[in-house]
């Protein structure tokens, strides 16, 4: 079981590999590393499992699945969300904008990256938590909530939508904003369609009204054959399609359930077409976790955190082919030496390459910063920025973030004894 899906609870609730693959003797480089904040647990927050984002004035948010000060909850707590600040001398100010309660309303232990909309309101999701009862003993089927910030400096929540399992349940991946202020998503479980009782995921659609409520829609319910599980980021395309993946399901013969990558197209009379792009059959990865990013030429990449020629995981890139459908590439093979287990999403910069890290692997096998440089061959050549020791900072989990400098910033689960998590920095 994943990082992050360990805290979301899970449980309850053809390749072409060309020229490509990179050699076991990926170089290590000379990157800056920087822890710039260390989390202390209970009322400070501990488990940051999702990424960061920056506002406009250089700020970084982000959410901890476990301490804060709410009230209501277990040993654990329900979770916060941060705030760090720059300072002058190069050091980061923390405060917690708000600490989740157990109290039946509000959501609890938030684990995906957050999203700015225009007004600079802050939108995330929680995987449990909020009015509804759900099947298999969770206390509520999760939640999706708004931070709006006010003149004081500080931050009033509110709870726009609260799932009840068949709209959908355990709200997986980051919302995307799409250019009527609303947003679309993907829940683990749930849905119209039974799947070990509670649901095979969905994709929605919130729409915001005009006195301030908002209106879910589902667009698609998996059904297990065509997915289960979405847990990952979508892409909206220029012409209005979503892509995604499944971290089950499928219908490849190999493996039936090794997970998918999905495309969703909006039709006439305001439906959704599904279709498979590509169902994963252990050779070119297994069990998606993250959601997939898009080039300008269409294609699509990302990771699995299993399989792949040595079973470590893989980078893969899906190519739009319109005689014979998508093309897979194995990008980039994990064999432990240089990662393991990549189960967060991957990030572009400017010039073309791709980052991301890896949960294990390793010198220490505490994860690593990896990047991806394309060739002009056509193959990808791999580069670990940064091999995480037991501290400061183990277990690299979210997806990282670039600034304007080229700067990546992420989190870790772990910090030697501590294991509270951190938030660091890393200069290629």
């Amino acid at each position: 079981m994943s990082a992050r899906t360990s805290w979301q609870n899970i449980g309850v609730v053809l390749v072409v590999l060309a020229g490509a693959l990179v050699s076991p003797g990926a170089g290590w480089a000379g990157s800056k590393f920087k822890t710039l904040y260390t989390f202390t647990g209970d009322n400070d927050g501990s488990a940051p499992v999702a990424g960061l984002i920056f506002d406009q004035a250089g700020n970084l948010y982000g959410t901890t699945a476990a301490g804060g000060s709410g009230t209501g909850c277990n040993s654990n707590n329900c979770g916060t969300v941060f705030k760090l600040t720059p300072n002058g001398d190069g050091s980061w100010t923390k405060s917690v904008i708000h600490s989740f309660n157990n109290d039946g309303v509000d959501g609890q232990g938030p684990n995906t990256d957050l999203t700015f909309d225009q007004a600079g309101n802050l939108y995330g999701t929680t995987p449990v938590g909020g009015k509804s009862s759900c099947p298999g003993g969770v206390v509520g089927c999760g939640i999706i909530f708004q931070l709006t910030p006010n003149s004081d400096g500080s931050w009033t929540e509110n709870v726009i939508h609260s799932f009840s399992g068949t709209d959908g349940q355990l709200p997986a991946g980051p919302l995307i904003l799409d250019q009527a202020g609303g947003f679309y998503g993907t829940t683990a479980y749930g849905g119209r369609n039974n799947c070990n009782d509670i649901g095979c995921g969905t994709v929605f659609r919130l729409t915001p009204n005009g006195d301030g409520t908002w209106r879910e829609n589902i667009l698609h319910s998996f059904r297990g054959a065509d997915g289960s599980n979405p847990g990952g980021s979508l892409v909206l395309d220029g012409a209005g399609n979503l892509q995604g993946t499944t971290s089950n399901g499928g219908v490849d013969t190999i493996c039936p359930d090794c997970g998918t990558v999905f495309q969703l197209t909006p039709k006439q009379d305001g439906s959704w077409k599904e279709t498979v792009l590509h169902s994963f059959h252990r050779y070119d990865g297994v069990n998606p976790f993250a959601g997939v990013i898009s080039d300008t030429a269409g294609n699509l990449y990302g990771t699995t955190p299993t399989g792949g020629p040595n079973g470590y995981g893989t980078v893969f890139k899906l190519r739009p082919n319109a005689k014979g459908g998508p093309i897979i590439t194995v990008l980039n093979r994990f064999n432990g030496s240089n990662g393991l287990e990549p189960e967060s999403g991957l990030v572009f910069d400017l010039a073309g390459n791709l980052y991301g890290t890896t949960f294990r692997g390793g010198n220490d096998n505490f994860g690593t910063v990896f990047s991806l440089k394309p060739n002009a061959n056509g193959a990808w050549k791999e580069t670990v920025l940064r091999s995480f020791k037991d501290r400061p900072g183990s277990l690299p989990v979210g997806t990282l973030i670039l600034d304007g400098k080229g700067n990546l910033y992420g989190t870790t689960l772990g910090d030697g004894l501590k294991t509270f998590g951190s938030v660091f920095e890393v200069t290629p």
